[in-house]
């Protein structure tokens, strides 16, 4: 097997707690990772010699910095042995700088194909610890599966979800993590929980689409810190989150810039994409319990 193409899945947060800061600067967290089926594109390609290639760069950011570049050359330097080059062509659909975990999922597809390319045989935890040096939602995408999370976002408990679609919008800017992370403003005492249930059975919201059909909803007891702060540093988060509001319960993903909102059904979810804004993106997704990308890997495994 010299080539492999993987999907590299989205997330999003359903809410997200900050429950206090680490001596080492970063922040002890609780979240709910939904997968969803709707991300990126990654091929793997071995080649002669050791090198590994970037074939498409991606704007603003420099092929040293890529994820996906670091997690090749990681995993590379992890062999006793010398291992093949790899030629990587990334197709990016998920919106950079969203907070949709694009960057994490192709590190962690990466780290996935490459491992069964060259038949490294590293255990899915051991993978998890390398990809935890490249970002703290990496680990997530390596088990591929749901999860509530705690710590930095590496302590991970699948979770069971309801079947429910997601409209995600992008409005017309990009949210860095570390402006949000770094804010004097930022909540960092939120009250830790045990793992919750993240959805609810609500009552039903009088001329809005959403949750009518299935009566469930997000629980409202669970928050994301950080949209305060997002939604006063950037004017466009405030605007999209208000916007979609009129039509559905809307929420911020991780730091944002994305927002989104769940539907029992992708009609009622389609029906709000049809008005959006001309200068939003937007898109449409099922969540799913577990990942595609390991889905493929099955799937390759025992053809």
């Amino acid at each position: 097997m010299k080539t492999l193409s993987l999907c590299a899945p989205a997330k999003i947060n359903l809410f997200l707690h900050i429950t206090g800061q680490r001596s080492d600067g970063y922040h002890n967290l609780q979240t709910a990772f939904q997968l969803l089926d709707f991300g990126d594109q990654i091929e793997l390609e071995l080649t002669n010699g050791t090198d590994i290639h970037l074939i498409n760069t991606l704007p603003d950011v420099d092929d040293s910095d890529n994820l996906v570049m670091r997690a090749a050359q990681l995993l590379q330097n992890q062999a006793s042995q010398p291992l093949s080059g790899v030629k990587i062509k990334l197709e990016k659909r998920i919106p950079i700088g969203g907070g949709l975990g694009g960057g994490s999922s192709n590190a962690a597809s990466t780290l996935l194909g490459l491992n069964q390319l060259w038949d490294l045989q590293l255990s899915l935890k051991q993978l998890a610890e390398l990809g935890l040096r490249l970002g703290a939602d990496v680990p997530v995408f390596i088990y591929g599966k749901s999860s509530f999370a705690e710590g930095v976002g590496e302590q991970l408990q699948p979770l069971k979800m309801p079947k429910m679609w997601f409209l995600v919008l992008k409005p017309p800017v990009s949210v860095p993590t570390e402006t949000i992370f770094s804010h004097s403003q930022l909540t960092r005492d939120t009250r830790a929980i045990k793992m919750p249930s993240v959805f609810v059975q609500g009552e039903k919201t009088q001329g809005r689409a959403v949750e009518s059909l299935s009566g469930l909803q997000l629980n409202p007891e669970l928050i994301n810190d950080c949209e305060p702060i997002v939604r006063m540093l950037y004017p466009a988060v405030d605007q999209a989150l208000s916007w979609l509001n009129q039509h559905a319960n809307a929420r911020l993903t991780g730091t944002g810039a994305c927002v989104f909102a769940s539907f029992s059904d992708f009609d009622s979810a389609e029906s709000v994409l049809r008005q959006i804004p001309s200068d939003y993106q937007g898109f449409i997704a099922q969540g799913m319990d577990h990942s595609l990308t390991h889905e493929q890997l099955y799937q390759r495994i025992n053809k």
